[in-house]
């Protein structure tokens, strides 16, 4: 495990590193998530496997530090993992993010392109979303108040997560969990959509097959964007299929 200091207040970020060739890869997880246990089986898959690789847990999450004085916006997000990517040593990684990973990737390449060589967004969140109480995923846990979710609220949104997502939920942050979803469900200005569009770096979004036309895909694959279906899974696509995520990426890396 190897880490870095990332806020004045001495917070770490942390991450598992798998050496090899550069460039380098970072594995980014999303919401209530950990890089390790999402990423580490298709990171070493015969298809990906060679290649220096972060598997780095966003702060607030996983084995980072979990401090209650951060906003956990997502430009937060991407200066904490800007200042990890920088004391690592990496410059123009291939990062490859699920999705809030993936809206803070985009953000991470549009405020540090340095860092960022090419993005391998999976089913990732582009677009501001209304918060609604029993939804799943951000917007559920962004229907509370901080107040309401920190009171009780997470227990709700644990009894909805079900048993795989509340194993790594439960290592983050409350306050880091709340925020981060309050955040994620606001978006950018500009949203993290149209900076991912006018990014110049090659750029391929992974989306489940059975979820049919994704919105506005016509518009990212005239600026560039490959928009690539994987069949026979759901959200967590390098989970479910674990293969046909392999392929998806490797491809979208050597383009």
């Amino acid at each position: 495990m190897r880490d870095a200091i990332v806020t004045p207040e001495g917070d770490r970020i942390r991450w598992a590193e798998l050496p090899g060739r550069e460039p380098s890869r970072v594995y980014v997880h999303g919401l209530g998530a950990t890089s390790p246990a999402y990423f580490a089986a298709v990171a070493v898959h015969p298809l990906l496997a060679g290649h220096r690789s972060l598997l780095i847990d966003l702060l607030g999450h996983g084995i980072s530090d979990r401090p209650t004085g951060f906003d956990y916006t997502l430009e937060a997000h991407a200066d904490a993992l800007a200042a990890a990517l920088t004391a690592a040593e990496v410059a123009d990684a291939e990062l490859i993010a699920h999705s809030m990973g993936g809206s803070v990737a985009v953000v991470l390449a549009a405020r540090h392109p340095h860092l960022v060589s090419r993005l391998v967004l999976i089913d990732s969140n582009l677009d501001p979303i209304t918060p609604r109480h029993g939804d799943s995923g951000s917007g559920g846990i962004a229907a509370y108040s901080e107040r309401e979710f920190l009171a009780g609220g997470w227990e709700a949104v644990r009894d909805r997560a079900g048993a795989h997502w509340w194993s790594t939920m439960r290592l983050a942050g409350r306050e880091a969990l709340h925020r981060s979803a309050v955040h994620l469900t606001r978006g950018t200005v500009p949203t993290m959509r149209e900076l991912l569009l006018d990014l110049k770096i090659p750029r391929t979004y992974l989306l489940p097959e059975a979820d049919g036309p994704f919105p506005g895909a016509d518009a990212l694959t005239e600026a560039g964007v490959a928009v690539v279906p994987v069949p026979d899974c759901g959200h967590n696509i390098m989970l479910d299929n674990p293969d046909g995520f392999a392929r998806a990426t490797a491809a979208a890396l050597a383009a």
